[in-house]
């Protein structure tokens, strides 16, 4: 494949994304489509959202995603027997025929997202074909690798974005026809998002999306530690196999922009007092007393001019920002580029946390890392610790870091709205 000249297109080969027979709920077996789906296996944190979500239909995904089992050690082995039980009782089927599916997501905002559903082949970081902006923590990666190799599945699609021609290429001009027919599915998830499936196996149809898939690069969006499981996974099995290639869902940002939201992190065992202390001289702290919509409106502005933060924990908001330079210069490496050592998560992960607070970043006995911010706020409160809220990095700081081969700190951006889990999986033994 000739991929010179095209802006993206830094490998010899692009994106080869190939069709599956996919997993899918029988609607006539569960009480319905929504109450069967779930969120990302690390979005759904806290003990009540999973108890919600296994509350909600006996055979709710979080119950594969996130098992529970009375021994731990025995979790992944429940999963794979919940798998293969639902499948002999016919909760979950597979489709008759291979193929891509056609993913829409939208709320009431207007929020419109489309992608591609299919098994994309695996590919190390020095092809340039998949660019990883965070580092993975290796003790998840080891987790979710137990959990596939005991299922055999992919239970989740990852979410990756490229940048294609928009409403002009090819793939998007399939993925926005089949939109206009009836979907395989159709659900309206609590959250207010309906989600609506459709499959593509036309050949011709096929084709044209992977013609254009192939010229371009794609960055992960959400599921960094599941790709890293991929490709741990395929270097256990002989190619080739069905471990060469990995469940995602693709999205072409330049026709559906993504939101890119912060991901906030909880403090355990650190009063918003202690903290505030140790920062005495070393940041600007200021005491808002408003509610927590204008205090985020506060540090949004605050982070136009530099790395800030909002604390909060105690009831109250405390903006720091305009971080002591020469506190900065000790410790921020300085032979990282300018754009990675400037970002409120290094500033976060490499002065606050290493430096001031001495939290190890990757303890979840000191630190949880939470999207939604107001239950961020809410847990603070009820358990006495520091939320420390983030302003969300752009996308383009985002891609250009990683083309740039730089990895940021883990946790550092939350891409949506994410799959719903639930709605379609891959199975590799089909």
């Amino acid at each position: 494949m000739n991929t010179a000249g095209h802006p993206e297109a830094t490998a010899r080969r692009g994106l080869e994304l190939t069709p599956f027979r996919g997993l899918r709920y029988d609607p006539d077996r569960v009480g319905s489509l929504a109450a069967v789906t779930s969120p990302p296996y690390d979005v759904v944190v806290r003990p009540d959202g999973l108890h919600h979500l296994q509350s909600a239909d006996p055979h709710n995904i979080v119950r594969l995603i996130l098992p529970q089992a009375t021994i731990p050690t025995a979790r992944n082995e429940q999963a794979a027997d919940t798998l293969r039980r639902w499948l002999s009782e016919g909760v979950l089927t597979t489709d008759p025929e291979p193929g891509l599916y056609v993913y829409e997501q939208r709320d009431g905002d207007g929020m419109l997202q489309r992608g591609i559903i299919g098994a994309l082949r695996i590919s190390d970081p020095s092809e340039g074909v998949v660019l990883p902006h965070e580092d993975v923590m290796p003790h998840v990666v080891a987790d979710r690798a137990a959990l596939m190799r005991a299922t055999s599945a992919n239970l989740e699609p990852l979410l990756l974005t490229y940048r294609g021609n928009g409403s002009t290429s090819s793939a998007i001009e399939v993925v926005e026809r089949v939109a206009g027919h009836p979907p395989l599915l159709a659900t309206t998830t609590e959250d207010g998002f309906s989600h609506r499936l459709w499959s593509v196996t036309d050949p011709a149809d096929l084709a044209r999306i992977q013609s254009d898939l192939a010229q371009h690069q794609a960055l992960i969006a959400d599921g960094h530690h599941r790709w890293a499981t991929y490709r741990r996974l395929r270097t256990e099995h002989t190619s080739p196999s069905p471990w060469d290639y990995g469940l995602v869902l693709l999205v072409d940002t330049a026709r559906y922009p993504l939101r890119v939201r912060a991901i906030h992190r909880l403090l355990h065992g650190l009063p918003v007092a202690d903290a505030l202390a140790a920062l005495d001289g070393l940041f600007r702290i200021r005491h808002l007393p408003v509610p927590l919509p204008e205090a985020l409106d506060a540090l949004a502005d605050a982070a136009c001019a530099g790395n800030a933060f909002l604390l909060t924990g105690d009831g109250a908001f405390h903006l720091i920002d305009r971080p002591d330079p020469d506190l900065l210069a000790r410790t921020i490496p300085a032979e990282r580029p300018a754009a990675w050592r400037t970002l409120d998560a290094t500033v976060l992960h490499a002065t606050l946390l290493d430096h001031v607070w001495h939290i190890p970043e990757d303890d979840p006995a000191r630190i949880a890392y939470i999207h939604d911010t107001a239950a961020t706020v809410e847990k603070a409160q009820r358990d006495g610790g520091t939320a420390v809220l983030m302003h969300p990095v752009r996308e383009e700081v985002v891609r250009d870091l990683a083309r740039q081969g730089v990895t940021m700190p883990r946790k550092s951006t939350s891409f949506g709205p994410k799959p719903a889990s639930g709605l379609v999986l891959r199975a590799l033994d089909l």
